[in-house]
């Protein structure tokens, strides 16, 4: 059986979200913004006959996440999407979304899908070895310098943060960002974004090119991901390049499958 989820059914919820945290962290980051009842966000869940359940559907604006850890009525929440006459995006995990597809597939416009990773634990022998002294964390004066470090490097040269954006992440506690300077120019950073109370997702990983090979990277990862880890938080990272993904798994992380993201055509109107 699939119906609305309300606050009343919060614990049981997010009980079920939290057995997975990294995998579920936009939809808990999500709840805990913004709840059950707002106009833009809605939730499903699906119940088995004990009453347990199994599977839950976000709805955010015209994207929606499916998530579920077995066996679900992957075609009843497609109508569900379908019948939003705002749907054109959904996104999840490939193992999930890949169950759902066959039933919105004649509106797909297109997808794309990343290597999705998580870290419970960073290596031992790195954590050990990596000094991290030089590591400062960023404050909201330093989001200017951020910014402008990441659109100095062509890989982000197209990003869409915004001095103002980066400045009230850092100020609501969404977001955290480290960074090593050398003769007082920032040359390399790491940040998370989306963070919640059980998880949070590492971007922005970058470092200006005449100060690669120096581990500048793998310092403000080392930080950010051992102050995270100490609060009791799952990380996760997507990723495109598989060489990146070694440098990852050097840390500590280790790929939990793929996160999809599709876009689809919107309903015509008769």
């Amino acid at each position: 059986m699939i119906r609305r989820l309300t606050e009343t059914d919060h614990e049981k919820c997010f009980d079920f979200l939290s057995e997975q945290p990294a995998e579920n962290l936009f939809i808990i980051g999500d709840i805990e913004a913004y709840g059950y009842e707002k106009d833009f966000q809605k939730l499903w869940g699906e119940f088995n006959e004990e009453g347990e359940l199994i599977a839950v559907l976000l709805k955010y604006e015209e994207n929606y996440i499916p998530y579920a850890k077995g066996a679900f009525d992957a075609e009843g929440f497609a109508n569900i999407m379908l019948s939003d006459p705002k749907f054109s995006m959904m996104s999840g995990l490939k193992g999930v979304t890949a169950k759902v597809e066959p039933f919105v597939m004649h509106r797909l416009k297109r997808k794309r899908q990343t290597y999705y990773a998580k870290c419970t634990a960073l290596s031992h022998d790195l954590a050990a070895t990596v000094d991290t002294s030089k590591v400062l964390q960023a404050t909201p004066k330093d989001a200017d310098r951020l910014v402008q470090l990441l659109h100095s490097i062509p890989e982000f040269s197209d990003s869409i943060i915004t001095v103002e954006r980066k400045k009230r992440v850092l100020e609501e506690g969404v977001s955290r960002s480290y960074f090593v300077e050398e003769d007082g120019e920032m040359v390399s950073t790491a940040s998370t974004t989306a963070e919640n109370t059980v998880s949070a997702m590492v971007v922005g990983v970058a470092t200006l090119e005449n100060f690669k090979k120096k581990g500048y990277a793998t310092q403000c990862m080392v930080k950010l991901c051992n102050q995270l880890l100490k609060e009791g938080k799952e990380l996760c990272l997507f990723y495109d390049n598989p060489s990146a993904g070694v440098i990852y798994k050097r840390i500590g992380f280790q790929d939990i499958g793929f996160w999809m993201m599709y876009s689809f055509h919107r309903e015509e109107k008769v």
